[in-house]
Order: C-alpha cells, then sequence, then structure tokens
C-alpha cells in the first residue's frame, strides 16, 4: 500500500479517536454532542451543496441511516457519561464489522473466509480482555457498546446500498442533519438553552469538524490505497483512543486492556480481508 494511503488512514484514525475522546472529556457530554452534531452539519453543508449529486431513490436510504445514526450517538453520548471510553470505543468499533458479516452470511447469503473467521474469534478474545478478566466487571459499558456496535452495522449496511444513489459527501450530510436537528432539539429540551450554550466550546466544536475530517481523510486514502488496506490502517483507532484515555480522560487503562484493544485492532484487520 502506497505510504500516502497509509499516512491518511492513520490520520483518521487519530482524528476519529480524537473526536471521541473530546466528548467524552466534556463536562456534559449530551450537549457537547448537539453542539458537535450542529456544527458539523452548518459547516460541511456549503462543501456539501458544491458538490451535490443525489437521486430521489436515495431518499429511503437517509431516512433509515439517520435515524440510526441517531440512536448512535444518543447512545454514545450516554455511554461516555457512565462508562469508560477504553471499553466502550474498542468494543463498539471491534464488534460492528463482526455483526456486519454475520448478517451478509446469514441474511445476504454472502461467503467468508478463514481470514475473516479468524477476525471474529480475534475480535471475541479482545473484548473479553478489554472487558477485564478476575476484577470488576464492566458491564453496563460492554452493553452500551455491543448496542452501539449493532447501530455501527446496521447503518454501514444501509449506507453500503444508499451510496449507490448519492455521492460520498452528498450522503454525508443528508445523512447527518436530521439526527443533528432532532438530538439538539431533545437536549435543549432536558437541558434547557443555556445548558447547550455552555457547552458550546472549542472542544464541542472541533469535534464536530472531525467527525467530517475523519470521513474526508478515509475517502482520501481510499483513493491512494486498496480499501483493506486502509481499513485494516483505519481501526488502530481502536488502540489509540485505549491508550489516549488514561492521560487525556484519566482513566485507569492496564495492560491487559490496552492488549485487549490491539486484538480487536487486529480482528477488524482480518475481517477486512
Amino acid at each position: 500500500m502506497p505510504l500516502s494511503a497509509v499516512l491518511l488512514a492513520l490520520a483518521a484514525a487519530f482524528v476519529h479517536a480524537g473526536w471521541n475522546i473530546l466528548l467524552a472529556r466534556a463536562p456534559d457530554t449530551e450537549a457537547a454532542t448537539a453542539v458537535a452534531l450542529l456544527t458539523a452539519a452548518v459547516v460541511f453543508a456549503p462543501v456539501a451543496a458544491l458538490a451535490w449529486d443525489a437521486d430521489s431513490s436515495v431518499l429511503p436510504y437517509v431516512a433509515a441511516s439517520a435515524a440510526l445514526e441517531l440512536v448512535y450517538f444518543a447512545l454514545l453520548a450516554f455511554a461516555y457519561s457512565r462508562a469508560e471510553l477504553s471499553v466502550v470505543y474498542p468494543l463498539a468499533r471491534g464488534s460492528a464489522p463482526v455483526l456486519v458479516l454475520v448478517v451478509g452470511v446469514v441474511a445476504l447469503g454472502t461467503g467468508t473466509s478463514a481470514a475473516q473467521v479468524g477476525g471474529v474469534v480475534l475480535v471475541a478474545c479482545g473484548i473479553v480482555l478489554v472487558r477485564g478478566l478476575g476484577r470488576a466487571p464492566q458491564g453496563a459499558g460492554v452493553a452500551l457498546a455491543l448496542v452501539i456496535g449493532g447501530c455501527i452495522a446496521a447503518y454501514t449496511l444501509v449506507d453500503k446500498r444508499g451510496i449507490e444513489h448519492a455521492n460520498p459527501v452528498t450522503y454525508l450530510e443528508l445523512t447527518m442533519v436530521p439526527p443533528a436537528l432532532v438530538y439538539a432539539a431533545f437536549v435543549t429540551r432536558a437541558r434547557g438553552v443555556a445548558g447547550v450554550r455552555a457547552a458550546a466550546n472549542l472542544s464541542a466544536v472541533v469535534a464536530g469538524l472531525a467527525t467530517f475530517t475523519a470521513y474526508a481523510l478515509t475517502l482520501a486514502a481510499l483513493r491512494r490505497g486498496p480499501a483493506a488496506g486502509v481499513a485494516a490502517v483505519r481501526e488502530t483507532s481502536v488502540v489509540i483512543a485505549a491508550v489516549l484515555a488514561a492521560p487525556l480522560l484519566g482513566e485507569r487503562v492496564g495492560r491487559m486492556r490496552i492488549a485487549g484493544a490491539c486484538v480487536v485492532a487486529l480482528g477488524i484487520a482480518a475481517l477486512a480481508r
């Protein structure tokens, strides 16, 4: 794989892990997430308008994906306010491709390979390590992470078909605007305008910009390298997030959890083959 593709995919991994950390460290995670989503939808609207290309046939996919992403962001914010990022992030990112593979094999009749089966085993082992052995289990964090992984898997399957009816930038904007507006309205009703305004700081704005930036970097990497290689490098974000959770979030991230995140990343790489 060309070095430029590796560097772009690695940058996407850092940016993706970064915006999750910014939201997780916010005093009010839900309000910060609302601000981030609105920022992303507003700032990148002109970009989507300039690149606009969508058929009316995309609308059912947009509706389904937007609904799933609304649940995804709501659960993600909820999880980060109640569980450790070094548990939630690796497990959510790791379980999603496993679920996509399972649905593809069981429901869609797609084939699988020995490498993908090995990837499932690695992800499962990594989840056990991240969860922890011989200590108090991260029960709530694990449960939330797996549900979030289910949301990621679901909108991934929808988007795989939806992207056939619109260009990537247009499609991303269309699926981002509804959850941004609905979630912001929900949080504003719960927190009040003052609560949301208090969360409108530089970190939340940067997190919003980073959601689109990570996607753009991934697209740029895909233009320069094979999808399997890009996906493998991109998912090093699970290791990056776990490592940075200790100094930036004050989480107690031991060697076993770091090892688990590494095993999850290896499993995802195998699933991408």
